[in-house]
C-alpha cells in the first residue's frame, strides 16, 4: 500500500507537531514515523540526543528501534519512514541496512543530507538495497521550523554570553 500525496502531507503535519515537542525539550526539531506495509504506524521518534545524552538519539533511529520491536524483525521490507528533515549519513546508512522500502522527508539538508543533497546512499554503488526516496513534502514549512529554532538558539546564546 502506497501513501497518497495527501496522506504524506497529513503525516508530515503530525511530525512537525511532534518536532515542536522536541524543540520544547531543547532538541533540534526533527521527528519521524515508520509505517508498515498496510500504512499503520509502528514506530515514532523525535530527536533526543540532548535528553538521553546519546549520539544515536536521532528521530529516525528512535522510530526504527521502536518499530523493530513491534515487527519483531530488523528488516523493514514494505515499510515507509517519514521524517521532517533529510536523513544524515548515519541514519540513511541505517535505513539502507534495515531494508526500508521508502523514505519521505520534508526539508532537504544541504550540509549533511545523505539521500540526495550531499550524498545519495539510497542509490550508491555499494548499497546492497535500493529504497525509493521522496523529498520536499511541506519542505518550506519544515525548513522554516528548523531555521526558527536555530535563530532562537543563537539569540539565546548571544544573551547568555556563551
Amino acid at each position: 500500500m502506497g501513501l497518497t500525496p495527501e496522506q504524506e502531507v497529513l503525516w508530515m503535519r503530525r511530525l512537525m507537531r511532534e518536532a515542536d515537542r522536541a524543540a520544547g525539550a531543547g532538541e533540534v526539531p526533527v521527528a519521524a514515523v515508520v509505517l508498515d506495509a498496510a500504512g499503520r504506524c509502528i514506530g515514532w521518534g523525535r530527536n533526543q540526543r540532548e535528553r538521553e545524552r546519546d549520539p544515536f538519539g536521532h528521530a529516525e533511529l528512535v522510530a526504527l528501534k521502536q518499530a523493530a520491536k513491534v515487527l519483531g524483525d530488523w528488516r523493514f521490507n514494505g515499510c515507509t519512514l517519514l521524517v521532517t528533515l533529510e536523513p544524515c549519513p548515519m541514519c540513511a546508512g541505517t535505513l539502507v541496512q534495515a531494508r526500508m522500502n521508502r523514505v519521505v522527508f520534508g526539508a532537504d539538508d544541504p550540509k549533511r543530507g545523505a539521500l540526495g543533497s550531499c550524498l545519495d546512499l539510497a542509490n550508491h554503488v555499494t548499497a546492497h538495497h535500493r529504497m525509493a526516496v521522496k523529498g520536499g513534502v511541506l519542505a518550506a514549512e519544515a525548513r522554516e521550523q528548523l531555521q526558527q529554532w536555530f535563530r532562537r538558539r543563537r539569540q539565546e546564546r548571544g544573551r547568555s554570553g556563551s
